[in-house]
Order: C-alpha cells, then sequence, then structure tokens
C-alpha cells in the first residue's frame, strides 16, 4: 500500500471527511484491521483565507510547497490537496516534487466521462467558479463543458461557504439558495452540477435534488484510494 500524503485543512470539516473517506475506502477494499497510510499537514485557514483576498496566491503555493516537500521527505508516495480552489497552485506544487500530485479536476472528470457527462454546472468559491485553472482543465484536457451561475449567484455560494459552511454551519435557507441555483443550472443544460467546494456536500446532498450531483471530496478521495492500492 502506498502512502498518502494530505495537505488540509482547508477548511478542516472537509479534511475530517477525507480522513475518514480515505480509511473506509482501504477498508472496504482489504478488510479486516486495514486502514490507509497517510502523512497529513493541516494549515491555519485563516491565514489561508486572508492571502486568498488578497490574491497573494505565489505566496500560498509556497507555504503548501514546503509542506508537501515534507511529506515526501517523510515518504508520502503520492500528494492529495484536500481543497478545489488550491488547486489553482498544483501546478506550481507539483514543479518542486518527485511525487505525483492527484488532481481533483482530473479524478472528476474519469467519473463524469465514464456517466456520459457532457455539460455540466459547477458550484465552488468565487475563485473556482470564475478563475481559469478549474474550468479550462476540465474543458481543454477532458472535453468537458462547464456552466456557472449568474454574479449574484456566484456571489452567494461564496458567502455560504466561507460565512457558514466553513465555520461548521448548516442553514436550510442556504440549502433551498444551492437547490434554487442548481435548477438554473439545469435550465441551461447541465446534466449534472459538481459540487466543486469539499464543504458543499457538508449542505447539499442528493435527496435536494432531480439533477445529479457530483461530490469531488468523495470523488477524491476514491481515487486517492484506488492509487494508494494500485
Amino acid at each position: 500500500m502506498k502512502t498518502i500524503g494530505m495537505l488540509g485543512g482547508m477548511s478542516w470539516e472537509s479534511t475530517a471527511t477525507y480522513y475518514q473517506l480515505l480509511n473506509q475506502g482501504i477498508k472496504k477494499r482489504l478488510g479486516g484491521l486495514h486502514s490507509a497510510k497517510i502523512y497529513l499537514h493541516s494549515v491555519d485557514f485563516a491565514e489561508i483565507e486572508s492571502l486568498q483576498r488578497q490574491g497573494e496566491w505565489s505566496t500560498m503555493a509556497n507555504m503548501l510547497t514546503t509542506e508537501a516537500q515534507k511529506m515526501q521527505q517523510s515518504g508520502a508516495d503520492f500528494l492529495v490537496i484536500c481543497t478545489n480552489t488550491m488547486h489553482k497552485v498544483a501546478p506550481e506544487i507539483e514543479e518542486k516534487l518527485d511525487i505525483p500530485v492527484l488532481h481533483i479536476a482530473d479524478a472528476l472528470a474519469n467519473v463524469l466521462l465514464a456517466d456520459g457527462v457532457s455539460r455540466v454546472g459547477l458550484l465552488g468559491t468565487r475563485f473556482t467558479m470564475e478563475q481559469d485553472f478549474y474550468k479550462t482543465r476540465l474543458s481543454q484536457k477532458h472535453g468537458i463543458e462547464v456552466v456557472v451561475p449568474s454574479e449574484n449567484e456566484r456571489n452567494l455560494v461564496h458567502e455560504v461557504i466561507y460565512e457558514e459552511l466553513c465555520r461548521g454551519v448548516i442553514k436550510e435557507s442556504s440549502r433551498q439558495a444551492y437547490v434554487q441555483i442548481i435548477n438554473s443550472l439545469s435550465e441551461q443544460g447541465a446534466q449534472a452540477v459538481i459540487l466543486g467546494c469539499t464543504e458543499i456536500s457538508l449542505l447539499v446532498k442528493p435527496e435536494n435534488t432531480a439533477l445529479p450531483l457530483y461530490d469531488t471530496t468523495a470523488i477524491h478521495a476514491e481515487a486517492a484510494v484506488s492509487m494508494a492500492l494500485s
């Protein structure tokens, strides 16, 4: 079994879900008392969020690269960045490592394509929905068309993530607002919706909408389990 390096804490709630899914996945595959081999570094998310607001992506890339290198030196065989948004700096991290980075968008695309989904809605932080690092990887590398909410809807999605979900707050009113946005994406031709922030799955569940939901946390973790056992 390979050892998984986890860059977490963005936020710790979603990282806890990653940790649980990785261990459950290994146990399901191997049985008995088996669990995942993991090195975990968890950042102080307040520092990361402040740098995001300031647009200091190179600073964040250097911070995460330093910790990734420590995990590599400790024996991690590959890296999982436990957040969608910080995959913006995944190329900068990967070029400084001798171990691979399991990219969340690639893991997601493999599942979407296997399910025949070619046009998909995207929910996530404002950075993920508006910048090209995520959408372009899906479209150019995998041929998947991405639809995003309107500006007002993007602002609402982003605010709920940072002001509620990252603080462990779950509100029914926010769930209903997200469902309305998902319905809007469906009207734009989306065949499914990406829960493109690792906290959104804490709020919106498959039973809340008729449109298929793709939980990037679960998909990324399952891909990591397969990679660990390959």
